[in-house]
């Protein structure tokens, strides 16, 4: 079939624009984020980043985690801040154990197929942890789970705040046990909504509780987290993650959003995120004053 000539033109004004990096055609980076703080915090961050640095920006934060991923698989969004274990784990159904480095390689791989570029880890790791009262944690001696299984084998009963799906996930509170030799007992194990662990934690109305270890309220309420010293819980390094197709279009993405991810650790990430939630500032006022504070965006 002949192509008419206003059509081919058309076609090739098409085909140009879209190899032309998005802010000098316009075009607006969509960037999302999920509907937890941590998650607000990173997509407003990256947001005021780029648009410090000339790129025009169309935030989508607030949305649930498979429909995020959807969205960027299809092209909806563009970059956002995922964690390696939820990739292995929940997108590419992986269930073997890994180290940080084997799950960041096989996440590269497996979503390199889609299309998705993994740039550099932050040391942010927002895994699950155990978290005590620092001051219970120090009076029996428990810096491990592993101390902390010595305890309960040793004959004291200790309470244990978890939420419903870790209490009953396969990989959740009963394969942790067998990995650490040790079982609460199912009168000791105390379920409830996730956010509500750390209260009854504060409260002392339990001695343990589940927590994620980025979560603000751990500094915030002097909580200490007890170590994973046999490496059960998976490695949840918080990275950005763009399509290839918007990288290879507007390669300095990766200089900013490396240099950023580099600024985060556990402690950095608790600190932003208790913040919002402990001292309640605005998501706004918090990744403005982190980007000022780390001279990656002007006063």
């Amino acid at each position: 079939m002949t192509v008419p000539h206003t059509t081919r033109r058309f076609v090739l004004f098409a085909a140009a624009a879209a190899a032309a990096p998005a802010a000098a055609q316009g075009r607006s980076i969509v960037v999302g984020g999920k509907n937890f703080t941590e998650q607000q915090i990173m997509a407003e961050m990256t947001a005021q980043l780029l648009r410090a640095n000339g790129f025009q920006v169309d935030k989508r934060a607030g949305m649930g985690s498979t429909v995020l991923r959807s969205a960027q698989e299809s092209g909806q969004i563009d970059l956002y801040w995922e964690y390696t274990g939820t990739s292995l784990i929940t997108y590419n159904k992986i269930t073997e154990r890994l180290s940080p480095e084997a799950t960041l390689a096989r996440v590269r791989e497996l979503d390199g197929a889609k299309g998705l570029v993994w740039l550099n880890p932050s040391r942010a790791n927002n895994t699950y942890a155990l978290i005590m009262n620092r001051d219970e944690a120090e009076k029996r001696g428990i810096r491990s789970i592993s101390d902390l299984a010595r305890v309960v084998k040793g004959g004291q009963a200790l309470t244990f705040a978890s939420n419903v799906e870790f209490a009953e996930r396969p990989d959740g509170l009963r394969p942790l046990q067998q990995a650490y030799g040790f079982d609460f007992g199912r009168a000791n194990v105390r379920r409830m909504d996730s956010g509500l662990t750390y209260q009854a934690l504060r409260d002392r109305q339990v001695d343990v509780a589940l927590a994620f270890a980025t979560d603000g309220r751990i500094p915030a309420y002097n909580f200490v987290v007890l170590k994973d010293d046999k490496g059960f819980f998976p490695s949840y390094a918080l990275t950005p993650v763009v399509r290839r197709e918007t990288l290879q279009a507007n390669p300095k993405l990766a200089d900013l959003l490396n240099g950023l991810s580099a600024k985060l650790d556990d402690d950095v990430m608790a600190r932003l995120n208790a913040s919002v939630d402990v001292e309640r500032k605005s998501v706004e006022e918090v990744a403005t004053a982190f980007l000022r504070e780390q001279k990656l965006i002007g006063a």
